[in-house]
């Protein structure tokens, strides 16, 4: 039978497999036209996260752009009888087959990145991916796209809940229906002290530093790896749910990390650098269930479309690789906090003031003229392999 997207409160059930292959095809294409490799490009590159966003789009870029082996780790649901896949399952199986064909070595773990088994698989994996590709044994790029909602501590195995609240106060807002376009007020209660550490054990950046921990015991990293995770900001009317939030303290805390990985790796010539990216908005699984930022992220995308600077994750990722991570001069360009900045088109005063002035005068009536409304609704269905081109939705499948 044929599948058609399911989608309740902005959250997308089911994924489609032949749109999901198709979606991983063209973000190949992209970084075999934008990206190609250059002195000191990374031949083994490790992504914990890989499957969806910009953790896929990290390990498309290192491997059809730089034609590095790669090893990818994500949690994903197979396919069964009465439900489908993840997108993330789907899309891991398309990069490992057009991997095979243009001769990349490529290997896929499915687990619990949190748990020390996982890691333990992870570094075989490592060695093995180095055995094929006949190359040392050590990573020259380890990114870190994590996204979970929960997570078990591998020291007291204590299940931790995320939760998406304001701190010190409720939050009201509007928030968009991306399906229909409408509207609908969001009242969310402040976190209590609980829920705070609890966000901060599962979306910081304590697992990070366990990674790097365990790759460095099993000789792994060298003076010239390079580690990244990625991270957002955003406007300042966003920041009450999300800089000012829970979330925000968990992103706080992978900053954290970042500068105690490099004080204990970096500053010892253990590895190259440790940064954390701060990246654009896009449409992802998260971003569509977090109150006020589809309507944010619609006026946004109208904004620089408008203005012919919009990204997707391929190209944030793509540029990341090619004017940050690998420039010329071989110099990460950071801002003062030492981030990396790929946000910097977002965050430029003339696209947020007119981003600003949009929001103000969104309506219902006006919503699909003054806003992108489709091309967010294109990139959440598209994330779950619907909505693309080239794929005939009316086959069994």
């Amino acid at each position: 039978m044929s599948i058609k997207p399911m989608v309740r409160n902005n959250i997308c059930l089911n994924a489609h497999p032949a749109g999901c292959e198709q979606n991983v095809k063209n973000q190949i294409e992209y970084v075999k036209k934008n990206l190609k490799a250059v002195d000191g490009a990374p031949k083994i590159v490790l992504v914990v996260g890989c499957s969806n966003g910009y953790g896929l789009a990290s390990r498309i870029c290192a491997g059809f752009g730089y034609n590095a082996a790669t090893v990818g780790l994500s949690f994903e649901n197979e396919p069964s009888e009465k439900r489908s896949g993840t997108p993330g399952y789907y899309n891991n199986k398309a990069f490992d087959e057009e991997a095979q064909k243009a001769g990349l070595v490529s290997i896929t773990l499915n687990g619990d990145a949190y748990s020390n088994e996982t890691k333990a698989a992870t570094i075989q994996a490592v060695k093995q991916a180095a055995q094929k590709a006949g190359v040392p044994a050590k990573i020259d790029l380890f990114v870190y796209s994590l996204a979970s909602p929960v997570r078990t501590d591998p020291k007291d195995g204590v299940l931790y809940k995320s939760a998406i609240k304001p701190i010190g106060g409720s939050f009201s807002g509007k928030t968009l229906n991306v399906m229909d376009g409408t509207f609908s007020a969001t009242n969310v209660e402040p976190a209590t002290e609980e829920e705070i550490l609890n966000t901060v054990k599962v979306m910081g950046g304590e697992d990070w530093e366990l990674w790097i921990e365990a790759l460095e015991s099993e000789g792994l990293l060298s003076p010239q790896t390079k580690a990244v995770a990625y991270t957002y900001i955003g406007p300042e009317s966003s920041w009450a749910i999300y800089k000012n939030g829970t979330i925000g303290k968990a992103k706080e805390d992978l900053e954290r990390a970042c500068r105690q990985i490099n004080e204990n790796f970096t500053a010892k010539g253990k590895i190259g650098g440790s940064w954390v990216s701060v990246n654009k908005a896009l449409v992802t699984r998260s971003s569509a269930v977090i109150p006020t930022i589809p309507l944010y992220i619609t006026c946004l995308f109208k904004v620089m479309k408008d203005m012919g600077i919009h990204e997707g994750c391929i190209e944030q990722i793509t540029r990341l690789y090619r004017e940050r991570l690998y420039a010329a001069d071989g110099v990460v360009p950071v801002d003062n906090e030492n981030r990396i900045r790929i946000d910097d088109w977002e965050m430029r005063d003339d696209v947020q003031k007119a981003v600003e002035d949009r929001m103000k005068i969104v309506t219902p009536e006006n919503v699909f003229t003054e806003t992108d409304i489709e091309g967010f609704k294109h990139d959440f269905l598209e994330a779950h392999g619907f909505d693309v081109a080239n794929v005939d939705y009316n086959l069994d499948n």
